[in-house]
């Protein structure tokens, strides 16, 4: 491909250019040791508030994660720039991808590969390159240094085991992953995305090697070693704290329990199915799960562990309209619409809002009082958010006490994820102490007691 160099003089916002060019010297670096590099030219939809010299950078995509959609996608794109903030201009450097022969297959073992001299040689060779795609403007003070980042995230390895395509969801993989841990041990998960939103994790799970003595001799990749899916643990890290708010009502459960009940609960957002399998498997409940897309949940049945039976079951519809059916009285299975809790885990589908949650759809009225009418008198309505802004997290808590008088929050400490809890009352009071409460004792240990004490009230901003 030929580029006209002068269109890249001024910066366009949401501008996307992408060609590939012979490689300089492909012997000089392994992580560019193709024939052809592919250049990747991104400039930021977010202007800048003053026409100072625009800020500029470059990026060098890691061996083999060249076809990962966080640099092959506009919305992970999107997400490279706004996560480098100031950055109006960001240049991603990368191997080109070698097309499928024969049938062969497109994956590849990711392993992290790092060299500081070998890296500081690729830079070096790669400067004229870097300083023709820049805007002249950016040199005007005879600077001529354009600086490199670095994509870092948490992954040693990586090895996808599926892609495919749901109705709803679009593009999806299945991937196992070793994350870096401050000891020395290893830590095996498995992962599920999507290409609408290659930046966000849907579902993470911790797996274990089968019959393996030594975690040494453990390799992803390896035809010879299996993992199984480890349902006893939450790894994602908003989910311990939407399963702590139980600990408002530790009490009415444990009084539903002792008359013969079974605590219930209503998973809106199924994904892989770890918070489905971990309510049942640690804390007895009977749930109910709702996934929009039929693909997502035969995928969590092959990977992740998830079960259908007597005391899990799993519906194929959105979420809200099967709220609404239950609400109105219609028959959905042998469902009694009495639940202790509804938990939602459902993010925005429209990248160029960023990372969001939940759908601006909850917002609604008529969600909210749905959601009101298939609780118990002493149950909760727990939602993961990851707010826009705080305007837009104040709004959520406006419209959600239009119809519950009773909110609260769990700071998850990312900086992302709040855990908004609504209640339709005061959590019920019970006359024996937290000690003696078999379900209480039982959450505490179930997640270690996280988060069980970080539950506050939010207080009315009338008062």
């Amino acid at each position: 491909m030929e580029v006209d160099m002068s269109i890249l003089e001024t910066l366009q916002p949401s501008r996307f250019l992408s060609f590939a060019i012979p490689n300089p010297d492909p012997t000089l670096n392994p992580s560019l040791a193709s024939p052809l590099i592919r250049i990747a030219v991104l400039d930021s939809p977010i202007q800048p508030s003053s026409p100072l010299i625009p800020s500029v950078a470059a990026m060098i995509v890691p061996k083999h994660r060249e076809s990962d959609w966080i640099f092959t996608t506009e919305s992970g794109h999107l997400q490279l720039l706004l996560s480098s903030p100031n950055i109006q201009r960001l240049i991603l450097i990368g191997q080109e991808q070698q097309p499928i022969i024969n049938g062969s297959s497109s994956s590849s073992i990711y392993r992290r590969w790092i060299d500081p001299d070998s890296l500081n040689n690729l830079e070096i060779s790669l400067k004229p390159l870097v300083i023709a795609l820049s805007p002249k403007i950016y040199f005007r003070n005879v600077n001529l240094e354009v600086p490199f980042l670095c994509y870092e995230d948490n992954i040693v390895c990586s090895l996808v085991l599926e892609k495919c395509i749901g109705n709803f969801v679009g593009e999806m993989l299945v991937e196992d992953v070793e994350i870096e841990v401050t000891d020395q041990s290893r830590e095996f998960r498995r992962r599920l995305r999507f290409k609408r939103m290659p930046n966000l994790v849907q579902t993470e799970i911790r797996i274990v090697p089968n019959k393996v003595s030594c975690l040494d001799s453990v390799d992803i990749g390896s035809n010879s070693i299996e993992f199984s899916p480890d349902l006893g643990l939450l790894v994602h890290v908003y989910l311990v704290p939407m399963v702590a708010s139980l600990a408002l009502i530790g009490s009415c459960i444990e009084k539903h329990v002792e008359s013969g009940l079974r605590p219930k609960a209503l998973c809106l957002g199924v994904g892989g199915g770890a918070l489905v399998g971990f309510l049942k498997t640690q804390l007895d409940f009977e749930v109910v799960g709702v996934e929009v897309d039929e693909e997502v949940l035969r995928v969590a049945r092959k990977y992740f562990g998830l079960e259908d039976g007597d005391l899990v079951q799993v519906h194929v519809g959105d979420g809200m309209e099967f709220m609404d059916r239950l609400a109105h009285g219609d028959v959905v299975g042998n469902i009694v619409p009495q639940f202790d809790v509804i938990m939602v885990d459902l993010d925005s589908d429209d990248p160029r809002n960023g990372v969001s949650a939940p759908p601006i759809e909850f917002f609604r009225r008529d969600v909210l009082l749905a959601a009101r009418s298939v609780l118990r008198e002493s149950g909760i309505f727990v939602i993961n958010v990851i707010p826009r802004s705080r305007s837009y997290y104040e709004k959520l808590i406006h419209e959600f006490r239009e119809v519950f008088p009773e909110l609260y929050e769990i700071n998850v400490g990312n900086v992302e994820n709040f855990v908004l809890i609504a209640a339709k009352a005061l959590p019920c009071s019970s006359s024996s102490s937290d000690s003696e409460n078999k379900f209480l004792t039982k959450l505490r240990l179930a997640i270690s007691g996280a988060y069980m004490d970080s539950i506050n009230r939010i207080g009315d901003a009338s008062n």
